[in-house]
């Protein structure tokens, strides 16, 4: 007989299948996409990336939690995910820079959790069956309830979610004092490059962005101005910004008309620069199409290959949609870089506009730093053009 008390709590898939284990977090029950992510750190950047919009997200790390929650680590104003499923969540936090434990942090942020249950089972799962709807609860339902709403769920194809993620108004990103200060390294001081080179001003459309992507494009020498997903090409010609960025975000990028349109009238006017969700609606840009993976890419671990220099990169993703490779090479793009794991487009530049764009998150948070020096590629990219 399932365990109905009010410190249980269960996840059940659409499939039928049910996990129960000890709640911790908020007495919420939620509907959302159950996703992996296979980072061994990070987990404030997975909850408040905005990207995980609508998902319920399992970690397959052992324990998460035991640096806790600080304020500097947030990627936008709070947890973004539906639902977070742990294997262990750490009794202890130990972190000078910690202020909260998980469990606090997600009361607060009205966000449930669910921790003891077999994260390598539903991690197996999803990887066998693919992405599935899901309900998470809190708040004591049986398992056939839960199913039942799990399988009403009508899921984030067609849907629109960086409405609900995207700025209302533009504002200047600025970034904290100490984020972009010089940093020593065994003695040496390593200067930033914003503070020593010519700056260019960038409109970022915000689809969801992260914090960590506005500070990098600080750092390598743009002052920048976040606007939001829905504004227009007049409204970026007023901001007379010398290239245009398009930033990372939820659901699904077949549903963004009006991002396609504005992207589509802006690539022959400025440089620009797209990563993740933002690669994929230059795609839809162009007039190539996109498709949803089985069960995306997650994590901080995905090979990808660049296909001009041979170079191999070990890159963060975030997403369950790709781009169409056949399609691409009609609309006059070439494909730069591939997934080594199902080779997968993760990169694409127009052939004589400046336009390129990548799949996975180049400003790494959490994950490895090897594409950074993409942020490099496009300040060069828009200095060429700039004169």
């Amino acid at each position: 007989m399932a365990d109905l008390s009010p410190s249980s709590g269960v996840l059940a898939f659409e499939d039928g299948s049910v996990f129960r284990g000890p709640a911790f977090g908020a007495r919420k029950t939620v509907l959302g996409e159950a996703v992996f992510n296979t980072s061994m750190t990070g987990y404030q950047e997975i909850l408040t990336d905005p990207s995980y919009f609508a998902q319920i997200v399992t970690m397959t790390a052992p324990q998460i939690g035991n640096y806790g929650i600080n304020p500097y680590d947030a990627e936008s104003d709070g947890p973004k995910v539906a639902g977070f499923v742990v294997r262990e969540l750490s009794p202890v936090t130990s972190s000078w820079r910690s202020r909260q434990g998980v469990d606090e942090y997600l009361k607060a942020s009205n966000i449930p959790g669910l921790e003891g249950v077999d994260t390598r089972a539903i991690t197996k799962k999803l990887r066998v069956t693919g992405v599935l709807k899901a309900c998470l609860s809190t708040e004591g339902i049986g398992d056939a309830e839960a199913v039942r709403r799990a399988r009403e769920w009508p899921g984030l194809i067609g849907v629109d979610y960086v409405k609900d993620v995207t700025c209302r108004a533009p504002f200047v990103f600025k970034p904290l004092d100490n984020e972009d200060v010089p940093f020593t390294v065994k003695g040496t001081t390593l200067c930033p490059p914003h503070l020593y080179r010519k700056r260019y001003h960038v409109a970022a459309f915000d689809y969801g962005a992260k914090r960590s992507i506005l500070r990098k494009l600080v750092y390598h020498g743009f002052d920048v101005t976040v606007v939001p997903a829905t504004t227009t090409v007049a409204e970026v010609d007023k901001l007379k910004p010398d290239a245009v960025f398009l930033s990372n975000g939820p659901g699904d990028p077949a549903a963004l008309d009006y991002a396609h349109q504005t992207v589509s009238a802006l690539m022959p006017k400025y440089p620009i620069f797209g990563i993740c969700l933002g690669h994929q609606i230059i795609t839809h840009a162009l007039g190539a199409h996109t498709f949803k993976l089985k069960f995306g890419h997650r994590g901080g671990n995905q090979p990808v290959k660049n296909l001009e220099t041979g170079i191999v990169s070990i890159t963060a993703q975030n997403h369950g949609f790709a781009s169409r490779p056949e399609e691409l090479a009609h609309v006059d793009a070439k494909v730069t870089e591939i997934n080594l794991n199902d080779q997968t487009v993760e990169g694409l530049r127009h052939n004589k506009l400046p336009v390129f764009s990548v799949q996975y998150h180049p400003e790494a948070a959490p994950g490895p730093n090897d594409a950074d020096p993409l942020f490099e590629n496009f300040y060069q990219m828009v200095q060429e053009q700039r004169g």
